[in-house]
This record gives structure tokens, C-alpha cells and sequence, in this order.
């Protein structure tokens, strides 16, 4: 599937920005946010309707006498893009249309593929789940992936991969992926697809101008979002919190968690069945969550430091409620939100799938807003 090719003016992209985060709203409150006139507004929100990508919704009743409001909204049939990540032992790929909304998810246990194996896969994915859920002729934003690592420039076109995936690390992953699935990919560090999914799809994301997401997955990253723009650094590596854990020693990542369990006899070496494989070893894992929250305390006392921020949000492809037994230990820690605006950890909704939903609307991110990512 090629993308498709939006050519959107500053104020069309602005006008959906505003959908996008506030929710559906009469035009006369659309022109007021914009600072445009209503014939402006009017003009921009007739062409938006005619390339499908906002829809007029059910009326409002009026409040006096007169024609009912009828709000605007993002429309979902505006089109759909796919997003993949790899986990400790599982692929997983999201579809979602131009609302946000999720179509479909697949997941598909694997070893260690290589790029192109990798991509073989997603591709099988997405074709059966275009052809299941009838997208075939639709608008196509394109395919994201979140990448376990940091790219080597801020262009992101070779990346610094975990070991973990041999093959990946030092490649030029932009062109091979894109050349294996015939077209444009593009290539985003795990936990900024993270935050990309919670800022998105989380109602407590959505109204948060400074969402931190840490993530526990192959290592231990984090993404920021400050005002719908994803904080990068000077190239690209902003976030990269795995630093701070020298990788001869223990860390808070689920990889960790996986080995401290191999060691003490758990046959487990991959996130799938995790509940099932480590029955028995429950105070294993228990053990693990005291030292990995006490790694975390001055992690997550350095970001409230540095981004006061109004949401912080844990992640992992790990079972929900290991997350959260790890979220309770550190928010009963001396954590140092503002005594004026005490804070909690909270865990993510999405799951394990945070990264596949937030590569799947980086494509749709970066075509439709003004915001850079």
C-alpha cells in the first residue's frame, strides 16, 4: 500500500488539531479557538469535509429558539494506519483509523527476527486485517515502527539497537524496512511511541500540556511530551534514561525481569504467558519489584524535578498488574511532587500495546498537525 499524499493548509491542520484534543464542537466555538472568522472557518471545514477527514455530528438541541448546533468532529473513515513494535518474544502490530480509534491488534510470538523477517510478518498482518476489516481502497497514512533504541542522528537513519535483535543495530532500518514492505516507514524510539499512544488515547494524556512515559520493556526509556511536541534533545536521543542503569548491572527493565526469574529456575524467556510461566515464582517477582522501584525512585524524582509534569505514566508489555504493584511501590515512596499539586504514578490502559498504537499514529501525526515529532 502507497501513502497517501495530503496537502493541507497551516489553518486545515490547525482545525483538526483542535478536534483532535478538545473533541467534536460547533463551528462558532471552532472560529472562536482559531481566532478565524466564521466564513473562514466555514471555507476550511467545507474542504476538510470533502477530503473526508472531519464529519458533521448528531445536533445539538439549541438553546433558544432556532437551527440546532451541529459540532464538527474527526471523521474515523478519514482513513487508517498501521503501527509494529517487537517485544522480548513478541511482534505486535495496530491498525487505527483517523479518529485514533483502534481497528485491529495482532500479536505473533517470535524469536529474534531480522529486519526483513520482520517486516514479512507485519506485512502478512496487515494484509490479512486490511482484507478482514475491509480497508483495501481506503486512505493510507502509512506504517510507524517503535524501534527498542535510540538513533545514531537526529535524521534517524541508522539506529543503536538492543542486542537483543541482531541485525537491527547500526543498519540503515528506514530503507530496509521500507524497501521490504514497499513503502515509507517511519522509525520511532519505543517509549516515544509510548507517550505518542497516551497523549493521544488517553482522556488523562489528552489534557496534560507535560506527559512523561516511562517504559519497561527491552530497557528502560522514556518519552516526553510538552504541548503536543515530543521532546527530542539535541539529536534525538532526549529520554534515554537506560544510562543512567549501566548494563552490567541490575535494572528496572522487563529484560531484567526475565533473566532474575531464568536464574532462579523460571523457564521463561519472552513476555508471552508471562502469568502462566511464573506461576511459583511469585515471590521471585516480588523481590524483583522492591529493588526495580527503588532504581526508579530517583528517576522519577528527576522528572517531576526537570517537567513539572501533570502525568506520569508507567508502560510495560508486562502484565498489567505486575505494573501496577510496581506503581504502588514507588507512589508510597517520598516522591517530591509540589506539596500544591501532589501527583501519582499511574499505569498505562494500553497495555502492552502502547508502542504498536503509537507508531500507528505517528503517520497520521505527521501528516495532518503542524506540531513536529
Amino acid at each position: 500500500m502507497k501513502p497517501a499524499r495530503l496537502h493541507l493548509l497551516s489553518e486545515e491542520k490547525r482545525l483538526l488539531w483542535q478536534l483532535r484534543m478538545k473533541g467534536p464542537m460547533p463551528r462558532t466555538e471552532l472560529a472562536l479557538s482559531l481566532q478565524v472568522s466564521n466564513s473562514a472557518l466555514t471555507k476550511l471545514s467545507h474542504n476538510l469535509i470533502s477530503l473526508g477527514l472531519v464529519e458533521e455530528r448528531e445536533a445539538l438541541e439549541a438553546p433558544t429558539r432556532g437551527r440546532p448546533t451541529i459540532p464538527l468532529g474527526i471523521s474515523p473513515q478519514g482513513g487508517f494506519a498501521a503501527g509494529a513494535t517487537v517485544h522480548k518474544g513478541v511482534l505486535e502490530i495496530a491498525l487505527v483509523d483517523f479518529s485514533g480509534e483502534i481497528i485491529a491488534l495482532a500479536s505473533e510470538q517470535i524469536g529474534t527476527p531480522s529486519p526483513v523477517e520482520f517486516a514479512a510478518i507485519v506485512q502478512r498482518h496487515l494484509d490479512l486485517i486490511s482484507v478482514r476489516h475491509r480497508l483495501l481502497g481506503q486512505r493510507f497514512f502509512g506504517i510507524g515502527v517503535g524501534l527498542p533504541g535510540s538513533p545514531r542522528t537526529r535524521k534517524g537513519d541508522s539506529w543503536h539497537t538492543v542486542k537483543e535483535l541482531p541485525g537491527w543495530n547500526d543498519m540503515p532500518l528506514g530503507q530496509m524496512l521500507g524497501d521490504a514492505l514497499g513503502t515509507p516507514v517511519l522509525l520511532e524510539n519505543d517509549a516515544n511511541a509510548a507517550a505518542v499512544a497516551e497523549y493521544y488515547l488517553s482522556s488523562a494524556g489528552r489534557k496534560a500540556s507535560t506527559v512523561v512515559v516511562i517504559l519497561l520493556g527491552y530497557g528502560i526509556g522514556a518519552g516526553v511530551i510538552e504541548d503536543g511536541r515530543l521532546v527530542k534533545g539535541g539529536f534525538g536521543g532526549a529520554g534515554e534514561v537506560g544510562m543512567l542503569y549501566p548494563g552490567h548491572l541490575p535494572r528496572p527493565s522487563t529484560l531484567d525481569l526475565l533473566s532474575v526469574l531464568g536464574d532462579a529456575g523460571c523457564r521463561i524467556d519472552s513476555v508471552a504467558r508471562f502469568d502462566e510461566l511464573t506461576a511459583g515464582f511469585e515471590a521471585v517477582v516480588e523481590d524483583w519489584l522492591d529493588r526495580a522501584a527503588g532504581q526508579l525512585e530517583v528517576l522519577v524524582n528527576s522528572a517531576i524535578a526537570w517537567f513539572d509534569p501533570e502525568d506520569v505514566v508507567f508502560s510495560s508489555p508486562l502484565p498489567a498488574s505486575v505494573v501496577a504493584r510496581l506503581a504502588e511501590r514507588l507512589n508510597a515512596m517520598p516522591l517530591c511532587w509540589p506539596a500544591e499539586r501532589p501527583g501519582q504514578i499511574r499505569i498505562s490502559a494500553l497495555g502492552g500495546s502502547a508502542i504498536a498504537l503509537g507508531a500507528a499514529l505517528l503517520p497520521i501525526h505527521a501528516a495532518t498537525t503542524l506540531v513536529a515529532g
